[in-house]
């Protein structure tokens, strides 16, 4: 939808995506802006790819603004919410796009620690839940705080396909994103009818670590459809769900079917 087609009597929307700077979580503040959203773009380092994607989505004739914040600090993640709903009031989707990948496996050269688990929970599980705590109270809040059918405003978390095809690799981060998993239920019994609460779980998509482009694209046609999702596929997800008032609770697998194809080993190894 181009932005100028709208109604004039309809009201725009807004979305926060984190860690929105750079890869899938860019592709999906981009998307959302071709659809008419204004975007909230939470960055954590990189200012400068920020400040680039602002202005593309400016570009598409909407208005977006760029956040930081340490999503390892509570009063920074905190703080990032009440900019963005000050700046954004007419805030209807957050999308936990940021995350921490990093390689651990307890029984390899790499186990895990005490750090590494306890730095993967705090970005990829306390800072969504705080989020979308905060967007609850303020969806509860709102003086128009009639809900329409046609109309609830969403959170979204984004996950990963291994979370139903399990292997030891990256565990930290695994169970960081299964306890994430298992939240989009709980919150979303807890949440309505003021917030849906929806997981999203890309396959391979980018390539990731040292991974290279020869081992990536091998990675990825190994589905049953022969390829796995694009980055463009998740973002496009990532809109219907937002827009998609019936949809809550659940989880949408965006993988080219990779998770029916269980593995011992992450998929990356597989192609090294």
């Amino acid at each position: 939808m181009n932005p100028s087609s709208k109604h004039p009597s309809q009201q725009p929307k807004a979305v926060l995506v984190t860690g929105a700077a750079k890869r899938l979580g860019r592709e999906i503040a981009l998307q959302f802006a071709r659809q008419g959203w204004d975007v909230a773009v939470h960055y954590g380092r990189s200012a400068q790819e920020a400040a680039k994607t602002v202005e593309e989505i400016q570009g598409l004739g909407v208005k977006a603004e760029a956040f930081q914040a340490d999503l390892s600090d509570e009063i920074q993640t905190n703080s990032l919410f009440k900019a963005v709903s000050e700046a954004f009031p007419h805030l209807e989707c957050l999308v936990n796009s940021a995350s921490i990948f990093e390689y651990d496996r307890s029984n390899s050269s790499i186990p895990l620690t005490g750090k590494s688990l306890q730095d993967h929970m705090q970005v990829n599980l306390t800072a969504p839940i705080l989020l979308s705590q905060l967007m609850f109270e303020y969806q509860k809040s709102k003086p128009d705080n009639a809900v329409t059918f046609s109309s609830v405003p969403s959170v979204i978390q984004l996950l990963d396909q291994k979370l139903v095809n399990l292997n030891p690799d990256y565990l930290s981060y695994t169970l960081s994103k299964a306890a994430l998993l298992t939240s989009v239920e709980l919150l979303a019994m807890d949440f309505a009818p003021h917030l849906r609460v929806v997981g999203l779980a890309p396959g391979i998509s980018l390539p990731s670590g040292n991974q290279t482009s020869e081992g990536f694209s091998k990675a990825h046609q190994m589905t049953p459809l022969g390829k796995s999702s694009t980055p463009e596929d998740v973002a496009k997800a990532a809109v219907f769900l937002a827009e998609s008032s019936a949809i809550t609770g659940t989880t949408l697998y965006v993988d080219g079917g990779q998770h029916l194809l269980p593995s011992t080993r992450d998929v990356m190894f597989k192609t090294n």
